[in-house]
């Protein structure tokens, strides 16, 4: 059974940060793309930011450049992503996500979903 488990939402004040986990489980890790996605509502889901699997490539939305970091643990089958500096345009359910092969922006391409979590950011 295929399972993304995430971790680290809540309600942080702006200009903060807080660390998102994703608990991968059911399938081989270490040979796919994991990327982040986020919808705030009354928009679409966005891409924010993936890492592949070989080289640990990575892909940034220009929203998030410089602020955001992906990384992951093949050994612990866990991707996370570190966000600083929080501003309240960032306040989204946040969605953990896999796609087979090589790094992907479009929901599509992903197979995989995390259940999401909130990330709420006062000003």
């Amino acid at each position: 059974q295929v399972q993304l488990v995430e971790s680290g939402g809540g309600l942080v004040q702006a200009g903060g940060s807080l660390r998102r986990s994703c608990a991968a489980s059911g399938f081989t890790f270490g040979v796919y793309t994991m990327g982040w996605f986020r919808q705030a509502p009354g928009k679409e889901r966005e891409f924010v930011v993936a890492i592949s699997w070989r080289y640990g490539t990575t892909y940034y939305a220009d929203s998030v450049k410089g602020r955001f970091t992906i990384s992951r643990d093949n050994a612990k089958n866990t991707v996370y992503l570190q966000i600083d500096s929080l501003k309240p345009e960032d306040t989204a359910v946040y969605y953990c996500a896999a796609a087979r092969g090589r790094i992907a922006t479009i929901k599509s391409a992903y197979e995989y979903w995390g259940q999401g979590t909130q990330v709420t950011v006062s000003s």
